[in-house]
């Protein structure tokens, strides 16, 4: 079996992807792709020129898939180990809708509006648009981050007291949160489930080679 990721785990959607495959105990492949320079033969994998993307060795042409969501829920079919869905239909559209929740509103607000300006602006040589990073904090983030937090209480995952693909979703933002420099305070549940979820081996693995990277960058 063969099984490549492209991209680069500093994002948090091929973290994602990567995540789920360590709680499935899948062996795979990780191929760097930056998406601010692809090859051209990603382009054919990935036509909206978005990581990460994947492709499973092990079934005939075509065998690439592209999205993020798309790929961990292959996974989840096309796999034995870990069950990262739950099987109730319902538990399950609320896992995908905190997973989409995650993947659009948050990605937008952390991704554009913090990691972009802060970490991926320096590699590009580019001024830091400050005024867009306080309006992020607080302005964007607040009321998605409100509703987190309310979702969350006391429990120790998402969705019916199972690590499931959305703790997977909102632990791989979280991550991308923490390498901006900012904290959970405001939030303490989230703040602890944070610190809970991203200690695990599947997500702590990632960080502890992301760190370094993005110091290195924020130093450039």
């Amino acid at each position: 079996m063969a099984l490549i990721v492209y991209g680069a785990t500093l994002s948090p959607f091929v973290r994602k992807v990567c995540v789920a495959l360590e709680e499935k105990g899948l062996p795979y492949q990780l191929e760097m792709v930056s998406p601010l320079n692809p090859p051209p033969e990603f382009l054919a994998i990935s036509p909206l020129k978005k990581i990460p993307a994947f492709r499973d060795t092990d079934i005939p042409e075509p065998n690439t898939l592209s999205d993020s969501s798309v790929i961990c829920d292959y996974i989840e079919h096309r796999f034995r180990g870990t069950p990262l869905y739950p099987t109730d239909p319902y538990l399950r559209a609320r896992a995908l809708w905190i997973e989409e929740f995650m993947d659009s509103a948050v990605a937008a607000g952390v991704g554009r509006g913090l990691f972009f300006e802060r970490v991926i602006k320096k590699l590009m040589k580019q001024p830091t648009d400050d005024a867009l990073c306080q309006e992020t904090l607080h302005k964007t983030l607040p009321p998605l981050f409100d509703y987190l937090e309310k979702e969350l209480g006391d429990k120790p995952y998402f969705v019916a007291d199972t690590y499931t693909i959305a703790d997977i979703s909102v632990g791989s933002m979280l991550a991308t949160y923490q390498h901006c420099d900012e904290n959970l305070e405001r939030w303490p549940h989230l703040q602890a489930y944070a610190k809970r979820i991203l200690a695990r081996p599947s997500f702590k693995k990632f960080i502890d080679q992301e760190t370094p990277i993005v110091a290195q960058l924020k130093a450039a």
